[in-house]
């Protein structure tokens, strides 16, 4: 048995190292694509064009202005007297944001009373407004105080804390996500076509006439792709790590676990997927639908879990990047334990040996 199982393998290798193609994309397409979206998706907002209407002009107004400016995250684009032309450099877009700080404002802090500071926002983009205004609250409460809407109580000071991800930079929550959905897409797909390829070269008979068992072909066919994907996973991780900031707290043994069960799931499923396909191109649009679709909406990558509706947050339930995005966001940005994060791992474990199960019954079949 384990002399056929080697003998698959040895074969499937051989097959990438002659097409050498496919195993370039299969081993490059992660990095390539983690660097791609790492850079291009974020959730950060910076160079937000910024109006200023100091009525107050003194020191305390200006250290605020400055704190707005020092944060990185605003330009100054218009400096004015009164708030009377901020409309028209709304409407013109000159500015996405404006500074209204009020002609006593130096005098209400300093006698410790309660003072107003208007903040301007352009709200046509929902999502760039909230971050913004975070930025700002976050900017004034370290200045006097705690932001409450528009007020600012001068009587209490603010303190925040940000556990895991001090800065709150989005590629610190999304990197991982990523990671998870490029594994994802490029094991399906990859698995997805090696049993199609058998079938559309003719294969398929002469592997009928061995006797190999379904079982044999099945790890045959996924052991050198579940090689290929640890090598990418390894080497996303480190660009994770070495472009993005990704800390690595936790355990690197328990992170390989994690992954080889989630590499192993992905590989069940393309392997299942290719047993139901007669050609390449119907593999690969299946594998495709049904990888990359599912783990880009309802894992919790980008939008969570427990905002969906419950009917999606039902069907979520079979999605095993699911497990591991929540598996590795706790080892990777939290560094603990199995205790924290084991009942993912038995989740992936489930889904592995469904799909693997599903996948040997379709090759018996096939054979």
């Amino acid at each position: 048995m384990i002399r056929r199982i080697l003998a698959t393998t040895v074969k499937e290798l051989l097959q990438l190292k002659r097409d050498w193609r496919t195993a370039l994309a299969l081993l490059g397409m992660p990095i390539v694509l983690l660097m791609i979206y790492g850079y291009a998706l974020s959730f950060d907002v910076t160079d937000i064009r910024l109006g200023v209407v100091d009525q107050s002009r003194t020191q305390a107004s200006r250290r605020m202005v400055e704190a707005f400016l020092k944060s990185g995250y605003f330009v100054q684009r218009a400096v004015l007297d009164d708030s009377r032309p901020l409309d028209d450099l709304f409407t013109t877009e000159t500015i996405q944001a404006a500074l209204v700080i009020p002609a006593d404002f130096a005098a209400q802090t300093s006698a410790r009373r309660p003072t107003s500071i208007l903040f301007v926002l352009d709200g046509s983009d929902s999502q760039t407004a909230n971050t913004v205004l975070g930025y700002a609250r976050q900017i004034v409460a370290s200045q006097i105080g705690s932001l409450y809407g528009v007020e600012v109580q001068v009587a209490y000071q603010a303190t925040p804390l940000v556990w895991y991800n001090p800065d709150l930079k989005s590629s610190i929550f999304l990197v991982p996500g990523l990671l998870a959905f490029i594994l994802m897409v490029s094991s399906v797909i990859a698995t997805s076509l090696a049993v199609v390829r058998e079938k559309e070269r003719g294969t398929m008979e002469s592997l009928r006439a061995t006797p190999i068992r379904a079982i044999e072909l099945l790890l045959g066919k996924t052991l050198p792709y579940l090689l290929v994907g640890s090598v990418s996973a390894a080497g996303s991780l480190f660009l994770a790590w070495a472009l993005f900031d990704v800390p690595i707290h936790g355990s690197l043994l328990w992170l390989a676990v994690v992954t080889l069960l989630f590499l192993a799931g992905g590989l069940g499923w393309g392997i299942f997927i290719s047993t139901l396909a007669e050609t390449q191109q119907l593999a690969f649009q299946l594998a495709l639908l049904s990888s990359m679709l599912p783990t880009l909406l309802l894992s919790g990558f980008i939008f969570p879990i427990s905002s969906m509706p419950k009917v999606l947050q039902l069907v979520s339930l079979i999605v095993p990047a699911r497990y591991y995005i929540a598996a590795l966001r706790s080892i990777v940005l939290k560094g603990v334990g199995p205790d924290a994060w084991g009942i993912n791992a038995v989740a992936l474990i489930i889904y592995a040996s469904i799909v693997l199960l599903l996948a040997t019954i379709r090759m018996v079949r096939s054979l």
